[in-house]
């Protein structure tokens, strides 16, 4: 597989390559390139979830990995449903949050610790690796759980003190071991500011083998297109042909980038949904032409909490900075705390209970929607990891055991300065612990 950076076309790398470095040399992210057209989506489309994944993963690895292996790994890591469940006439939730976390970051988090042996294989396979990620809430729990326990890897979460739920929270605080959770003194930003500068230091990547499992790592990315076409298959299942609208709740713009790349790749998807929260930036940019990064700002669903949102770089890159190019595929809007209560309260009254990212896609999508189309919103959290929205709307909400068993375990999280030479020392006595 070729990929290239989004700022250096003359950089490039092979799959193996762009995983274990994460980020490209000068800041840049890995886009295929070529990226694929399948000419035969109408059989691909008729195959097995599992089947399906397979062959999708390995012909845009070109092999690189052997399809028997790719095959394995979706075998281990998605190995749970993706059902499309009809809320209204013509209006669909693509629940992904059957996971064992929970969120939708289990498919990239769970793939990438799949195939992550096949890829160090050529490069010393005893060296350790480790994994340095920020969340906003979900991406976390999904790397700290699929790299708990792994030999040879370590996994470093770091998060916006105060900012993600607290059962979010438990989920990657209480793993211990070879996880280490780090509750940064700033916002989401910083914390993707502090990855971003940890990378930048070749002497510490060296030192540590960072990589990444945010969704700039294409081990990440790649797997997330999946899901876009079970959502067109499940729909052909149900009789419906017509290519689909897809709201996509949006805060680091990964998962609206995968879809895109899908339909890039010829997936029928006849528009994409752009669907944020208080954190306008895209929106913004897409009304205006002007495209301005800013803090973000704190919100109820908190993993979109993103007002410099990384994969932006990659949807750009895709479409050559071509706003209207862009436009002409993609639609966009947003919804305040006030609106997102409210999308609940109403999805509700269809008997589904969506969490906050979701409701806000759906808010979106009942505003973008035209008459006559079929409209898909992402699911892409359990509710019960909101539990206070929903006590405050009077809406009771099931905790299920992949949560409920967190409370009572020891915290092991710890606290940092917004500080890079904070994360340093932490990365280093660590490495010391583990010589000694």
């Amino acid at each position: 597989m070729r990929l290239v950076s989004t700022r250096d076309p003359q950089r490039h790398a092979n799959f193996r390559q762009a995983v274990l470095a994460g980020i490209a040399p000068g800041g840049g992210l890995w886009m295929p390139d070529p990226l694929p057209v399948f000419p035969d989506w109408p059989e691909l489309l008729d195959l097995a979830w599992s089947e399906r994944c397979a062959v999708v993963l390995d012909r845009l690895l070109a092999d690189e990995l052997g399809r028997e292996p790719v095959a394995q790994a979706v075998r281990e890591a998605l190995d749970f449903p993706v059902p499309l469940v009809p809320v209204r006439p013509g209006v669909f939730a693509l629940e992904l949050f059957h996971g064992p976390t929970l969120a939708f970051k289990d498919f990239g988090a769970r793939f990438f610790a799949a195939v992550l042996d096949d890829v160090r294989e050529p490069r010393e396979p005893g060296r350790p690796v480790t994994i340095l990620t920020a969340t906003s809430g979900d991406t976390g729990a999904a790397v700290a759980r699929a790299f708990w326990r792994r030999p040879g890897v370590r996994a470093v979460v770091l998060y916006p003190q105060g900012r993600v739920s607290a059962l979010q929270e438990l989920q990657f605080a209480t793993l211990g071991e070879n996880v280490t959770a780090l509750a940064v003194d700033g916002a989401f930003d910083d914390c993707q500011t502090l990855v971003k500068t940890a990378f930048a230091d070749a002497g510490l990547t060296a030192r540590h083998g960072l990589t990444s499992a945010n969704s700039i790592n294409v081990a990440r990315l790649l797997p997330q297109t999946l899901y876009y076409a079970e959502a067109v298959a499940a729909l052909r299942r149900l009789g419906i042909s017509e290519p689909p609208v897809i709201a996509v709740p949006s805060g680091n713009f990964g998962n609206l980038c995968a879809g895109l790349l899908a339909r890039a790749m010829g997936l029928p998807v006849k528009a994409f949904i752009a669907a944020t929260n208080a954190n306008t930036t895209v929106p913004d940019y897409l009304e205006t032409g002007d495209y301005r990064p800013r803090p973000s700002v704190a919100t109820l669903s908190n993993a979109m909490d993103v007002g410099a949102p990384n994969n932006w770089e990659r949807i750009e890159n895709l479409f050559k900075g071509d706003l209207e190019a862009l436009r002409r595929v993609l639609r966009w809007g947003s919804q305040s705390d006030a609106e997102t209560e409210r999308s609940i309260r109403e999805l509700s009254t269809h008997g589904y209970l969506a969490d906050p990212h979701a409701a806000v896609a759906w808010g979106v999508l009942r505003a973008r929607l035209q008459p006559g189309e079929t409209g898909v919103f992402l699911g892409t959290a359990h509710p019960a990891k909101f539990l206070p929205v929903y006590e405050r709307l009077g809406i009771e909400v099931a905790i299920p055991p992949a949560l409920s068993d967190l409370l009572g375990r020891p915290f092991l999280g710890r606290e940092i300065p917004n500080e890079v030479g904070a994360l340093r020392e932490v990365l280093d006595k660590q490495r010391e612990i583990e010589s000694s």
